[in-house]
């Protein structure tokens, strides 16, 4: 199984000591939220992770997987009024 990069929100801001109860995930905090951006192996450790983040009282604001971002080809080309178009093939 494939690891997923995935964003755990959690509301207010969380200290770096406890953000580091939950190792391997880059914490980036706001005013209002704190964001954890890591992989995530499997099921087994986004449940353990979810199961620290309920254990030191946190509040969950949103759990997301991050896309995997497939290459994208540019394709430049002038109109005959002179105007450039670039498109982007997925």
């Amino acid at each position: 199984m494939q690891a997923t990069m995935y964003r755990i929100c959690i509301r207010g801001c969380v200290t770096e000591r406890i953000g580091s109860a939950l190792e391997g995930m880059r914490l980036e905090t706001g005013e209002a939220e704190t964001v954890f951006i890591g992989e995530i192996r499997d099921q087994s450790q986004l449940y353990g992770l979810l199961d620290r983040i309920r254990d030191l009282g946190l509040e969950l604001i949103s759990l997301q997987p991050e896309l995997a971002t497939a290459p994208t080809t540019d394709t430049t080309r002038r109109s005959a009024s002179g105007t450039t178009h670039t498109r982007k093939d997925l």
